[in-house]
């Protein structure tokens, strides 16, 4: 039986990806912070289900996990927690982008590389770093942050394919960089998106179908794939202004009005 490890499993794409290789008839460990969720899966999943807790803003639990799966043989490995936040940059809260970055890159960094040593060892292995179509933008105003850590999660993940390419390695990763998704992000990112987002099942379908044809970066929908395209077309200045302001229609105060 097969084994897949997924981070962030408890909402959003990461459970909706737990859920798809179930059906497959994979093993499963899920790692989240809310354990009562967590709980709910392994009941769901049964016998074949493993849960591990473990908050991921936090780099010593990060190395924990891997000792935890050392003795694990993982087939895939979904590389998904990660979270937003928005706003004009000299008001955002500090200690929230410090740990988004903590999770989005720390953490995707640590399990990367820890789970990708694992899978080169063995010879085979298939690797998705989930990132969004913010990492392939040059710069988001009032969300600078978090389109940064998404750029790190691109920029990381082609340069390691490219590498395992010219080492002749079986090992497959690739990166999944989709624009808004119907998920919990919203929420935690404080934004109401300016754009309708796609469902979680249509964004995973389009990353299996991506994995499938081995894909290095892999964008969801035709839409955002066109979008993508064209704005390697424009100037950066006039790329990030836009950028910017879409990234202003998402701000919402807790009212529902738009601050800017």
């Amino acid at each position: 039986m097969k084994t897949v490890l997924i981070t962030g499993a408890s909402s959003g794409i990461g459970k909706e990806f737990a859920g798809r290789y179930a059906e497959k008839g994979y093993r499963l460990i899920l790692t989240a912070r809310r354990t009562e969720i967590l709980d709910y899966m392994k009941e769901k999943y049964g016998a074949e289900c493993r849960v591990i807790a473990a908050d991921l803003s936090d780099e010593a639990q990060c190395k924990k996990l891997l000792l935890d799966v050392a003795d694990e043989q993982i087939d895939i490995f979904i590389n998904n927690a990660g979270f937003g936040t928005a706003g004009n940059f000299l008001e955002t809260d500090l200690e929230k982008e410090i740990a988004m970055v903590k999770v989005n890159d720390i953490a995707m960094h640590i399990l990367f590389k820890g789970i990708l040593k694992k899978m080169q060892e063995r010879g085979e292995g298939t690797i998705v770093n989930v990132a969004s179509s913010a990492g392939l933008l040059p710069g988001g105003p009032y969300m600078a942050t978090y389109y940064a850590s998404k750029a790190y999660v691109v920029s990381m993940t082609r340069a390691v394919a490219r590498e395992l390419k010219e080492l002749g390695s079986k090992v497959y990763v690739c990166a999944l960089c989709p624009g808004p998704v119907d998920t919990e992000f919203n929420q935690n990112a404080d934004v109401v998106f300016a754009l309708k987002g796609i469902t979680v099942e249509k964004c995973v379908s389009a990353c299996l179908f991506g994995m499938n044809r081995k894909k290095t970066i892999i964008v969801p929908t035709l839409r955002m794939k066109v979008a993508m395209a064209l704005s390697h077309l424009a100037p950066i200045p006039v790329l990030v202004s836009m950028t910017g302001g879409q990234q202003k229609k998402k701000i919402k105060d807790r009212n529902g009005t738009g601050k800017a």
